[in-house]
């Protein structure tokens, strides 16, 4: 189980140890009993499938996604927490209000009206396209989630952490390698504008953490500003297209940190943007510009130095 364990979290997945024997696994568990009651819902003439799915697309399927049930509910007792929502609505468990343990027979009159019922919410998309859309929307999620470090995002962070490597002091270096994602593109079908800003500022980042201003050195009070950035694009980029950043230092002097980055296709090595970039270091606390520590600042000016030597 160790080895499974390592192997799962090497490609990015969560893997959920099960304390002891039972039928099924935990999330099964749960999709068991959801579905039961979904298909009493609809026997009943209570709800239709599509307004089912809705009941839990636009509501609870939302909160569990990033918060699971039992943070859910603790906030949902408020500042008294668990306790005080048990004690709240813990006697509601013994009203009538499910049929959880029971189940509909699936008769042909009941999987008709099932099965209609489906094909009136999404027969219009072929089952590859509702695959794309699931598949999309997943993706989607995760990036928010991963923006905020939560949930399924914080496994993407930790992920690539584990994959990414840090750019080497040459010049240029290359200071982003990815693929572009679906949600980066806009109604023509290519990249937007404000990702670019997005993959230029990563890899600025990449080049700060270089330098030793990484997440510690910002968490200590002092980091690097952008003041001024230039955006030139060059050529159309596409989701799934994987690209490079490769960076120079260009200046390196006192407070200064100005990064020329270019956007390059990894597939042909065209150029598809360019982005000039400067910066300035500053601290934190008093929100003013600074002189960076010796140690920082000899490192940018050696990577300064790089470019000057060409």
């Amino acid at each position: 189980m160790q080895t499974a364990e390592e192997h799962l979290r090497a490609l990015g997945l969560y893997p959920l140890r099960v304390r002891g024997e039972i039928d099924a696994h935990i999330a099964d568990r749960f999709l068991e009993a959801v579905w039961r009651e979904a298909l009493w819902l609809v026997k009943d003439g209570i709800a239709t499938t599509e307004e089912i799915d809705n009941a839990i697309r636009y509501g609870f399927g939302l909160r569990w996604g990033q918060m699971g049930l039992f943070e859910t509910y603790r906030v949902a007792g408020g500042e008294a927490g668990m306790r005080h929502f048990i004690a709240q609505f813990g006697p509601a468990l013994a009203w009538p209000s499910t049929r959880l343990m029971d189940v509909p027979e699936l008769t042909d009159e009941l999987i008709e009206t099932i099965a209609a019922q489906s094909d009136a919410q999404s027969g219009h998309l072929s089952i590859r396209q509702l695959e794309q859309k699931r598949d999309r929307n997943l993706i989607a999620m995760m990036r928010a989630l991963k923006q905020q470090g939560n949930a399924a995002g914080r496994l993407i962070l930790e992920h690539q952490a584990r994959l990414a490597a840090a750019p080497v002091a040459e010049n240029p270096m290359i200071t982003q390698r990815r693929v572009v994602p679906i949600d980066w593109t806009d109604l023509n079908g290519h990249m937007n504008e404000g990702r670019y800003g997005q993959i230029f500022s990563d890899a600025a980042e990449a080049v700060m953490a270089l330098v030793g201003a990484d997440a510690d050195y910002v968490a200590a009070g002092q980091s690097y500003f952008t003041i001024e950035t230039t955006i030139r694009y060059l050529a159309e980029t596409h989701a799934g297209e994987r690209v490079e950043v490769h960076t120079r230092v260009t200046d390196g002097r006192g407070k200064k940190l100005r990064c020329f980055h270019r956007m390059i296709r990894a597939a042909d090595g065209a150029e598809l943007a360019t982005c000039d970039q400067l910066m300035l270091h500053v601290s934190l606390k008093t929100r003013r510009t600074c002189e960076p520590p010796t140690e920082v600042a000899q490192k940018v000016a050696a990577l300064a130095a790089l470019y000057a030597e060409e």
